[in-house]
């Protein structure tokens, strides 16, 4: 059994962590619609003086998330700043300044390129491999992508994952990310440096994004990490010293499940990783 509490609402932990860095997808949305009582927590939050940082493995820069967010019914009420998967990709992209580039996901990432020394070619003459998504996860998965994956492990070509996710809840559906093609590129044994969550780039970049707003240094204790992905969100936050409240799920529970003792101990039965509460949908 486990003893992670289950709270009715987040601000139960408002008055302990100043400074809140808030899943996007998942969280605040599910890609089809917003969740207005997420967006309000947020808001009454900040209120009251919190500083509040979206962090997102979304493989585009945070100036095209902003936009979506908002045409999803995010208002800027609910966030001081947003940090993206692809603000970190594009300062990996950097690296190889001048060299070809296989781009591996859909055309609408294709933001991620803009104002860098790159060459997008074709996967025979490409160096390096970015990896944003699949190209249509309405209807892919990985699995369709073992040949191209099998030839570029013969090219021993390393790859960029821009979004560590493996899965989202899209609407009622589950739709694959980058991070499930990395995975089984990794299990070719191809190299694969990952952008976003749970490695220390994103966080990084956060937690200097705060400070900078709060105008002063932010102590790890003052910071929660909430999310609703276990691999990315809470392992993230662990690894990274931070505490972390989890957002239960389509993508862990299944549709129609309730929050609970019984499928907290489920979840976490074997995970090294716990947050420090958990909450069926982010309320305040």
């Amino acid at each position: 059994m486990t003893d992670i509490p289950i709270l009715d609402g987040a601000r139960q932990l408002a008055d302990r962590y100043p400074v809140w860095l808030c899943d996007i997808w998942g969280v605040l949305h599910n890609g089809e619609v917003s969740y207005p009582e997420a967006s309000s927590a947020l808001a009454r939050f900040r209120d009251a003086g919190g500083t509040v940082i979206l962090i997102t493995n979304a493989p585009r820069p945070h100036d095209d998330i902003e936009l979506q967010i908002a045409g999803l019914g995010v208002g800027a009420a609910a966030y001081d700043s947003v940090v993206t998967s692809g603000d970190v990709t594009r300062a990996l992209i950097a690296d190889y300044a001048g060299r070809n580039l296989f781009h591996l996901g859909p055309d609408k990432d294709l933001t991620l390129y803009a104002g860098l020394d790159t060459t997008l070619t074709t996967l025979a003459t490409a160096e390096a491999v970015v990896c944003t998504g699949l190209f249509n996860d309405l209807v892919e998965t990985p699995a369709i992508y073992a040949n191209q994956l099998a030839e570029m492990r013969a090219k021993n070509l390393p790859m960029i994952c821009a979004n560590p996710d493996l899965v989202v809840e899209r609407g009622s559906s589950i739709s694959y990310c980058a991070g499930a093609l990395g995975e089984a590129y990794e299990a070719l044994g191809g190299s694969v440096a990952y952008a976003g969550k749970p490695k220390p780039p994103i966080y990084l970049a956060a937690l200097a994004r705060a400070a900078e707003l709060r105008g002063k240094p932010i102590a790890k204790r003052e910071v929660l990490a909430i999310g609703d992905g276990l691999k990315t969100d809470i392992l993230g936050a662990h690894d990274n010293g931070l505490d972390a409240l989890f957002v239960a799920s389509g993508i862990h529970l299944g549709a129609g499940n309730a929050l609970d003792v019984s499928s907290l101990s489920r979840l976490f039965a074997a995970a090294h990783a716990l947050p420090v509460a958990a909450i069926e949908r982010l309320a305040w």
